[in-house]
C-alpha cells in the first residue's frame, strides 16, 4: 500500500515536471508573458520525486550498492554485510529526517521567489521520504538477518569465458 502511494506520488512528480517545462516552451514562442513559477515548481518537483520514491528503491533493492559482495562464497557474509548495510541507510535516514525537521520548524518564513510557496513545505515532503528510507531499511535488515540474503543472479555480469 505505501508503495503504490508512493509511486502515484512520484508518477504525479513526473507528470507536472514534464507539464511544467512543456509549458515553459510553449510560452517562449507565444506572444504573452512567462510564468517563473514554472521553473520554481518543476525544480521543486524533481526534489520531492526524488525523496518520495528512495523507500521505494530501498524496497526494491534498486538502491545505489556495491554488488561485488553477492558473488562472495557463503550465505553469512553476504547476510552480514546487507544487514550492516541497511542498518547504514537506515541510520542516515534518521539524520535525514532530524535534519528536514529542524528545516520544516525553522525555515517557515522563508518563501520561495515566484510561488511564494513556504521553504517549510519542500523539506516536509521531501521527509516523507526519508521516513520510508528509515522504515523500509530497518524491514529489509531484518528480513536479511532472518531469511539470509537472496541468491546472486548473474544477468547484469559478463562471465569470462575459458
Amino acid at each position: 500500500m505505501a508503495t503504490a502511494i508512493e509511486l502515484t506520488l512520484g508518477v504525479a512528480a513526473l507528470l507536472l515536471i514534464f507539464g511544467l517545462v512543456l509549458l515553459q516552451a510553449a510560452q517562449r514562442y507565444l506572444p504573452i508573458d512567462g510564468w517563473p513559477w514554472t521553473g520554481e515548481l518543476a525544480r521543486f518537483s524533481l526534489v520531492w520525486l526524488t525523496f518520495v520514491t528512495a523507500g521505494v528503491l530501498v524496497t526494491r533493492d534498486s538502491h545505489i550498492s556495491i554488488e561485488m559482495i553477492d558473488m562472495v562464497p557463503g550465505d553469512l557474509m553476504r547476510r552480514v554485510v546487507r544487514v550492516v548495510s541497511c542498518l547504514i541507510v537506515a541510520a542516515i535516514g534518521v539524520g535525514l529526517c532530524l535534519e528536514a525537521w529542524e528545516l520544516t520548524q525553522t525555515q517557515g518564513i522563508l518563501k520561495s521567489p515566484a510561488m511564494q510557496m513556504p521553504m517549510s513545505w519542500l523539506y516536509a515532503v521531501s521527509m516523507i521520504g526519508f521516513v520510508s528510507v528509515v522504515v523500509r531499511s530497518l524491514i529489509a535488515a531484518g528480513q536479511y538477518a532472518v531469511y539470509g540474503a537472496p541468491e546472486p543472479t548473474y544477468d547484469d555480469v559478463e562471465m569470462p569465458t575459458a
